[in-house]
């Protein structure tokens, strides 16, 4: 079946008749999900299952971001409510063995949930490495300062999210960590040299480089490209996410609503497939904008759509899992 390279958002928590008419025509490769399509299982389970229904196919990527802190999107009282990546931080500072088995239990325990409504991506986790005086944008979403936590960590929140059936999305490549702005706002500027991010803010996606998918941070690297921006940067997408990290998954753009990009919603979408991104993700819901993007990109084809299906290929039948001691480590996190 021939899909778009873009990943959609929806105006609500159900399907209106337009998005319907829209979907199965325009047939998206995915669908990303927001605190505004979210009510509880019954109804979450029901729009997920009306977009399959809408598309044609059950191959198809279904995302969410539910990292747990402040970034969680199925709430309470319905689901967990989960902890900050960086309570695994401070847990690897004292005792690293317990952080990663943390880590991996309380994601595989949380990959349940999503599994439950249809969900088969969580964009999780973040590699970013946070530096002094950058935006707090970042925050407590990341695991930790220290590279080796962060990898160490990370590959366990990704093995978590696979061995119960939900594909990981590393984020946001090649490194947010250095920025001093809210991308949703405005473009940040990262003004450290090559070396310097070769040494850091590159080196815990290239650790991690194998897994399946990875989101683009927006960001303006100056001591790469002067002029563009990652989502945008053929240059940075081909020399440093394919080469020198050596990410050879799908890979997504971050939200082409976010202010740090410029031109309409269908440009930017051209824009970020045009400079290497597989795929373009629009989160917004706006019917309008959904219409631009999907004029705008062209149909998932070649090395994209074997990436694409090379991802969905990973998507297996949860594996048993030790629930109580995930219980257990999951109360610890939260005292």
């Amino acid at each position: 079946m021939t899909m778009k390279a873009f990943i959609t958002g929806l105006s609500g928590k159900e399907l209106l008749d337009r998005e319907r008419d829209f979907l199965r025509e325009a047939r998206p490769c995915g669908l990303i999900l927001f605190d505004r399509n979210i009510a509880d299982r019954q109804q979450l389970r029901r729009l997920t299952d009306d977009y399959l229904e809408a598309v044609g196919s059950d191959r198809q990527l279904i995302l969410i971001d539910q990292e747990g802190g402040r970034i969680q999107r199925m709430r309470a009282p319905h689901w967990k409510k989960w902890p900050a990546a960086a309570r695994y931080g401070e847990l690897y500072k004292r005792d690293p063995e317990a952080a990663i088995r943390a880590a991996r239990l309380v994601y595989r325990m949380m990959s349940e949930e999503l599994v439950e409504v249809g969900i088969n991506v969580n964009c999780v986790p973040l590699l970013d490495v946070p530096v002094a005086g950058a935006h707090d944008i970042i925050g407590d979403r990341a695991l930790s300062s220290d590279l080796q936590a962060i990898i160490d960590l990370g590959r366990a929140v990704a093995d978590g999210n696979l061995e119960g059936g939900v594909l990981p999305v590393i984020k946001h490549i090649p490194g947010h960590g250095r920025a001093t702005a809210d991308s949703h706002i405005r473009l940040p500027v990262i003004e450290a040299t090559r070396s310097e991010l070769e040494q850091t803010d590159f080196q815990t996606f290239r650790a991690l480089a194998h897994l399946p998918l990875a989101m683009t941070g927006h960001l303006l690297m100056t001591d790469l490209d002067s002029v563009h921006n990652v989502s945008v940067s053929p240059y940075i997408i081909s020399n440093i996410i394919r080469q020198w990290i050596g990410f050879d998954g799908l890979l997504m753009s971050d939200d082409l609503s976010m202010e740090a990009l410029q031109g309409s919603i269908g440009q930017r979408g051209r824009d970020v497939v045009a400079a290497g991104c597989d795929i373009a993700l629009y989160c917004k819901g706006v019917f309008s904008e959904m219409v631009d993007v999907a004029e705008n990109v062209p149909d998932l084809q070649g090395r994209s759509k074997e990436r694409f299906e090379a991802a969905l290929n990973l998507v297996h039948t949860p594996r048993d899992y030790d629930r109580e001691q995930a219980l257990r480590l999951l109360s610890e996190l939260q005292s």
